[in-house]
């Protein structure tokens, strides 16, 4: 999978139309600013068989720092949803499945992982000498049991 730039699709743009670069990139840019100011008015954009772009609430809510366990509470905020229309799913649903592409069969990677690889064993650190890193001290070893 790669990257495409604003600049490699105006430069598509450009060739498959036939107009000069530079008025494709003026038209582009236009229609992105569009975009933006419509959904920064709260306003729903519909494409046809390309999808939708709504504006969606998230209400305030409190979360948890995880270094430091304290409660932070996070302000209610506008973030934008997109929802895929008719085309775009097919054109999805007709590639390949491309292996660890999703959260699922990542997660069910893991599990396989942690099911046939034993656990590691702790080193403790019994001398003088600095830790390495993932070993604990004699003392942490204590404390910690």
């Amino acid at each position: 999978m790669k990257t495409i730039t604003k600049k490699v699709l105006v430069d598509q743009i450009a060739q498959r139309t036939g107009h000069k670069r530079v008025v494709a990139k003026q038209i582009v840019q236009e229609f992105l600013d569009m975009v933006i100011d419509e959904i920064a008015e709260g306003n729903r954009l519909e494409f046809r068989d390309f999808g939708v772009f709504e504006v969606k609430h998230r209400a305030p809510r409190m979360a948890q720092n995880p270094k430091t366990l304290e409660r932070v509470p996070v302000p209610a905020k506008r973030t934008v949803k997109f929802k895929a229309g008719r085309r775009m799913r097919e054109s999805l649903e007709a590639l390949p499945a491309t292996p660890n592409t999703t959260a699922a069969t990542v997660n069910n990677a893991r599990a396989a992982e942690t099911q046939s690889e034993p656990k590691p064993q702790v080193h403790v650190n019994t001398g003088n000498a600095p830790a390495i890193i993932g070993s604990i001290t004699r003392e942490e070893a204590v404390v910690n049991s």
